[in-house]
Parts: structure tokens; sequence; C-alpha cells
């Protein structure tokens, strides 16, 4: 199943034992990210959990943390799949869409707040990088919507605090939610922006998307969820929102009003620039009664951010790769769990039809999408398996001939200020690498015993009391093969 609601969603995970209450209470300028730090860095993902912090001083409101991209298992649940569903689920929403409907009343509008009683530390927003951001920033959904064509685009836009009454976001020139807001500030008029919080998880899983512009990532939240999402309109700003969310903060962005946003801890692992970025003034905040604060926790990967852009885009990968560009030749596609939106490795398997076939999908991948190192194995190679991967490069790809380097790729905004991948110098542009590590020789059998023996010794295994375990993928499809 999936959840029409975030709280609904975290006390699923609770029950699944996959989220944890925190009752310490905590300073949210610097113990809720450091703590998620502590898992991510610390615990292999499978031991990692969602984090719910019931006391946070100075708030009467929770945060919530990890619990949508704590490891595969926390985001499958936040799909109503098993993992194995995660790329299939992504290629039924993307081809089957579904339009959002309009409600007059929502609970996340139980309570208005507008006007000169609009305070910002009204919310419990947290520094994610303590002792190096520059303050407080809103890591959620950002919602705008295009003047011309009143389409909407959700995406997540790290946001600044820089008072009571004003963020500055990072619309960067290149996103959608940048040039939904220059169709209104370009002809000087403010543009409409709200941040929402907490929403249904399949509505924060769609906005990571990296969908064509003017594709509504709203409606693909729809096909997740097997029904139109409920939206209402916004109290002081023209744009929709999701009705079932907990909070809602409504603003406009004024043309030519900027200020310096940054430094903040980015995906790469390093801390992000600082530049001059669109001032938003805060018109109100919605919320339901008992609200619960969402927050996604980035910076050094692994982490949450991470984990869902790399699981959301790679089902949008295999669909652009099977469905568009017709390679139905692949059968499945993985992003290593550092992707944000940037660099990464991705990792498709496939059968080669013809000579060259595995370099020309290596190549289309690198083209379609802002992965950094792209991987092509046989259907044999677990791609979600490192140690497998590891040993298909090594038995089946050979450097000189199977390598192919991608030069002067852009990794900057389009404005050509900031410079988002930390191995390339100023003024100088990155690289990208494919790597063919399919089998093109016949390398004789694989130096494992055959099946029947094996399955013979799983017996004779159980029969001695060894300790119990389950079948990796990896072993599964060696054995098979031997």
């Amino acid at each position: 199943m999936t959840y029409s609601t975030m709280r609904d969603f975290l006390s699923a995970l609770e029950t699944k034992g996959l989220l944890r209450r925190i009752e310490k209470p905590v300073d949210p300028t610097w113990e809720p990210a450091a703590l998620a730090k502590w898992m991510y860095q610390a615990l292999p993902a499978e031991k990692r959990f969602g984090m719910l912090f019931e006391k946070v001083l100075g708030s009467d409101i929770p945060i919530a943390t990890a619990a949508l991209g704590a490891n595969t298992a926390t985001y499958a649940a936040a799909l109503g799949v098993e993992p194995e569903g995660i790329n299939a689920a992504w290629a039924r929403a993307c081809l089957n869409p579904i339009a959002p409907k309009e409600v007059k009343n929502a609970p996340c509008q139980e309570v208005v707040i507008s006007g000169k009683d609009v305070r910002l530390s009204y919310l419990p927003i947290p520094v994610w990088t303590p002792g190096k951001d520059k303050g407080p920033y809103i890591t959620t959904i950002t919602a705008t919507r295009d003047l011309d064509t009143g389409k909407q685009n959700m995406g997540v836009y790290r946001t600044l605090v820089r008072d009571e009454k004003t963020v500055v976001s990072n619309l960067q020139p290149g996103r959608h939610g940048y040039a939904n807001t220059l169709t209104w500030t370009g002809k000087g008029r403010p543009a409409p922006i709200a941040w929402v919080i907490a929403a249904p998880p399949a509505v924060h899983l769609a906005a990571v998307a990296r969908l064509p512009y003017g594709a509504e990532e709203i409606a693909i939240a729809g096909a997740l969820m097997g029904a139109p999402v409920p939206m209402v309109k916004c109290k002081t700003v023209d744009l929709c929102v999701p009705a079932e969310a907990e909070i809602i903060v409504e603003g406009e962005v004024h043309p030519g009003e900027t200020d310096m946003e940054g430094p903040f801890g980015e995906f790469a692992g390093y801390m992000g620039p600082i530049d001059r970025r669109p001032v938003v003034r805060i018109t109100a905040i919605t919320q339901r009664k008992n609200p619960i604060y969402y927050g996604l926790t980035s910076q050094m990967p692994p982490s949450e951010s991470t984990t869902i852009q790399s699981l959301t885009n790679a089902g949008i990968l295999l669909k652009t790769l099977r469905h568009d560009l017709g390679e139905i030749a692949v059968s499945d596609a993985f992003i290593d769990l550092t992707y944000g939106g940037l660099l990464a490795h991705a990792i498709v398997a496939m059968k080669p039809a013809y000579p060259g076939h595995a370099k020309k999908v290596g190549r289309l991948v690198a083209a379609a999408s802002s992965v950094k190192r792209v991987t092509v194995v046989d259907e044999d190679v677990d791609i979600r398996d490192s140690s497998h991967v590891d040993w298909a490069m090594n038995s089946r790809y050979n450097p000189a001939r199977d390598t192919i380097l991608v030069d002067d790729v852009y990794y900057r905004t389009k404005a050509g200020q900031v410079c988002i991948d930390p191995s390339v110098a100023h003024n100088t542009m990155g690289s990208k690498v494919i790597c063919d590590a399919t089998l093109k020789v016949d390398a004789g059998t694989f130096s494992l015993p055959p099946k029947a023996i094996m399955m013979k010794a799983l017996d004779a295994w159980k029969q001695a009391g060894l300790p119990e375990f389950e079948i990796p993928k990896r072993a599964r499809l060696r054995i098979d093969a031997s």
C-alpha cells in the first residue's frame, strides 16, 4: 500500500521497526543533524532507520528526518512496493501519470498564520551542517508555477532562513524552479513560491525525479499512489499544494531582490559555494493542528537525499532507456547511493545484441543523465552488489579496449558561477567515463561445483548446524550458470 499522509507512513515504519522515536530533548541548531550524520556514517544500510525527534527545544513541533531514505527498505515502503519492485513502479508511474484533483478544504490549512503574525522561528528548522552552514535551512519540496502555461514544478531547493519573514532560496539558473519564477519576475511581477513540508511520501519522491521541463511531478506522484493527489489553493499566493501536507510556507520572489546564499553542506561531501540567489518574502504559514516538521538530511554521502535521488532516478533512467530510446535489451539500472542530482555511478544490466551494443548504451546513459561514471554489465551480474560488479570489472573489462572517455562535461550552472564537481578546478570542465564490462570472449566455465552438488552441499550445511543465511542473488546467478 501507499500512504496518503506522512504521519500514516511514519506510523507504518515504526510498526515495521524502521523508525525510532527519540524522546531525549534535542537542540535543532545541531542535534538532529549530527545524530543523523552518525547514523549514515556509522551504521550499515540495513540497520538504518527513520528518526522522529519528539521533544525539540524551543518548539512544540517534532522533527522527522531520514524516514524516506534511511535505506532501500524505507524507500520501498514509501512507494508501497518490495525493494525489487522500485524500478518497475517508476516506469509505470512515468508511463501512466494521474492528474491531481483540487479540493476546497485541506488539513494543511487547519491553522493559518499570515501577515504581521508570520514568524519562521515558529518552525523548528534545523541547521544541517552545524558549525559550518550559514544558518537554518528548509530542505523540502519547493513548488513554483510557470506564468504562461500554468504548469507547476516541484523540486528540492535548499533555502536559507535569513530572518523571521524572509529566506534566500537556491533557485539556480538551469533548474526548473528558477525558470518558472523567471516567467513572473521577467515581466516585473512577484513569483509565487511555496515549501511543502511533510507531504505524502510519494510526493516527496516524485519531487526529486529528473523530468523534462513542463512535466508535472504531482501527476507522477498520483500514479505512484494510484489516485489523484488532492491539492488546495494557497491562502496568499497563486499556487496549489498537497492538501494532506503537514505544513506549507507561502511566499513571493520579487524581481531583482537577491542576497548571498551559502555556505551549505552539499551532496558531494564538501561545503557548497556562496552565491547570490533570490530573496523570498514569506506571506503565510499554514499547517495541520499538531503538525510534524520534516526535513531531508543531506551533506556527506550516503545520506537521505542521495539515497532517494539515486533510487528515484535509476527508475527514471531505466524507463528512458527502454521506453523512450527503445533499448529493450536493457533489463535493469542502478545508481549508487551517492547521487545528488549530479555525479555518482550508474550501472546498467543488459543482454548485448551485437558487438559494441553495450558501449552504445553506455553513451546513451552518459548523454541522458548527469551521472559521472557508467558501467554496463551482462544480465548475470547483480548490479546492486558491489562485489559482483567488481568481479565483472576484473574478469570481463579490458581498460584499453572497453573504456570511453567523454570530455568537456559542463558541471556548472548555466551562468557559469558554480563548479559542482569538486574534482574539477575553477574555469575547467569535467569528464565522464563509460566502462563496458560485458562478456566479449569465452572465458571458460565458472570455478564452482555444478548446481546439483552446490544444492546438495546446502543440505549438508544445514545438517551440520551451521549459521542460516539467505542465498545472495550473486550466488544464485553464479550457481545457476555453473
